[in-house]
C-alpha cells in the first residue's frame, strides 16, 4: 500500500494505555507485535485524560509520558507519542487515530490490544470510527484469542481486518508495581532501570509514611 503522494506507507502499531507506570509487560507486548506483525514501529501512546475512570496515584499525564519515553529509550523499534497528552479533554482513540492520520498521512495504523480489551471494544466511544481507521491486532490473553474477538466484533468489522498473535504471559501489571512501591518493596527487573530511577527520584507511588520519612 502506498501513502500520500505515492510514497510508501508505514505500518505503525498503536499501543495505548495509562502507563502508570510503564513496565516490562508493555515492552514485551510491543516487541512481540513488532516482530510477529511485521510492523515498522510501535508507538506507545499514554492517554491524557481517562474517559471513564480515575487513575490510582496518578503522577500526572506529563510524568506518565516522560516515563514512557524513558521506557522506550533508544530502541528504534519503539516511539512515544504525546498526541493524547497534548490534546485537551477525554482521550478517545477514535479522535487520536483521526489526528494521527492527519499529521502523518502515510501511516497505516494497527491498534494493538489484549484480547480481553478487544472484547470490550464495542463499548468504546465511536468504535466504528476506530475500526474504520485502523486494523486490529489481538494478543491472546486470559484464555481469549482472535476467534473470540472476531465473534464479539461481528457486524463492526470484517474478520480479515483482525490479526491475532500469541503472547507468552508475563504476570506484571502497573497495579502490582504501585503496590510494591507503596509497601517499600523493590521493583527492579519489573520496569526499565530509567523508569525505576525516575519513580524513586520523584517519589511516585510511595505511601504517605514513606514520603514523610524521605522529606
Amino acid at each position: 500500500m502506498s501513502g500520500a503522494a505515492g510514497g510508501p506507507s508505514l505500518r505503525v502499531g498503536i499501543l495505548g494505555g495509562a502507563f502508570n507506570p510503564p513496565h516490562v509487560g508493555h515492552l514485551w507486548l510491543a516487541q512481540e507485535a513488532h516482530a510477529r506483525l511485521g510492523l515498522d514501529r510501535v508507538l506507545l501512546v499514554p492517554f491524557g485524560e481517562a474517559p471513564h475512570r480515575t487513575l490510582d496515584a496518578d503522577p500526572g499525564a506529563g510524568e506518565r509520558l516522560r516515563m514512557a519515553q524513558l521506557a522506550a529509550g533508544d530502541d528504534d523499534r519503539l516511539g512515544v507519542s504525546a498526541i493524547e497528552v497534548d490534546r485537551p479533554g477525554p482521550s478517545y482513540m477514535a479522535d487520536t487515530l483521526t489526528l494521527l492520520r492527519e499529521i502523518e498521512p502515510a501511516t497505516e495504523p494497527t491498534l494493538i490490544l489484549g484480547a480481553d480489551q478487544a472484547l470490550r471494544l464495542p463499548g468504546w466511544h465511536e468504535p466504528e470510527r476506530v475500526l474504520e481507521q485502523a486494523s486490529l491486532a489481538v494478543a491472546d490473553r486470559d484464555g481469549h484469542g482472535r476467534d473470540d474477538v472476531v465473534a464479539a466484533l461481528d457486524g463492526l468489522v470484517d474478520a480479515e481486518a483482525i490479526a491475532g498473535f500469541a503472547l507468552p504471559r508475563i504476570d506484571v501489571s502497573s497495579t502490582l508495581i504501585r503496590e510494591r512501591i507503596a509497601a517499600g518493596l523493590p521493583i527492579r527487573y519489573l520496569v526499565p532501570d530509567a523508569v525505576a530511577d525516575r519513580i524513586a527520584d520523584r517519589g511516585h507511588y510511595a505511601s504517605a509514611a514513606a514520603r514523610e520519612a524521605a522529606s
